[in-house]
């Protein structure tokens, strides 16, 4: 990490923050299947783990390109998805109408401001505390689901919290080194 030092207590903090989000995974009955499509996705979601954490902690080493940049990126990147649906979806013309609208509202709002946030942060911030804070995310989707009745309290989502913010805690800790 360029201008970190990364301590047995980021590690352990990961670790924790990790198992709170496959005990949340686990704890709504989905099973881990290591077979047909499943290892697919599997691979591709490690395979983006892998370019979104490289992209991070090499945005760090160039923290004079202002934040704005991002929005570059995100037009290159919503025009490669519209031409990647138009040759590979039949769906094209339902995106035209509503789900057209929504999409540019969801990238502008908060999905836009995410990126410029995440950008600031990891050029400005503690790149080791916002790696485990993003463990945040499939916690706070989940209780929002059960707020608004979508999804039941339960002690897996219970104990994935507390693993999460455990890991958070740990991973803030001052280190005497």
């Amino acid at each position: 990490l360029p201008e970190e030092k990364l301590r047995w207590q980021h590690l352990i903090g990961a670790i924790l923050g990790f198992s709170g989000v496959v005990t949340l995974f686990l704890g709504k009955g989905n099973a881990l299947s290591l077979s047909g499509p499943s290892v697919k996705g599997y691979t591709l979601a490690l395979l983006c783990a892998f370019i979104w954490s490289g992209y991070s902690v090499l945005s760090r080493t160039v923290k004079q390109v202002p934040t704005l940049a991002v929005a570059g990126f995100c037009l290159v990147t919503a025009a490669l998805a519209l031409i990647a649906s138009a040759l590979f979806e039949t769906m094209l013309p339902l995106y035209f109408d509503t789900g057209l609208l929504a999409a540019v509202a969801l990238g502008l709002g908060p999905l836009g401001f995410g990126f410029f946030a995440w950008d600031y942060g990891v050029k400005h911030g503690d790149i080791r505390l916002l790696g485990i804070a993003a463990f945040a995310a499939p916690v706070l989707s989940t209780l929002i689901l059960v707020v608004t009745g979508y999804a039941a309290a339960s002690w897996a989502l219970a104990l994935a919290c507390a693993l999460i913010v455990g890991g958070a805690l740990v991973a803030t800790r001052q280190s005497k080194t």
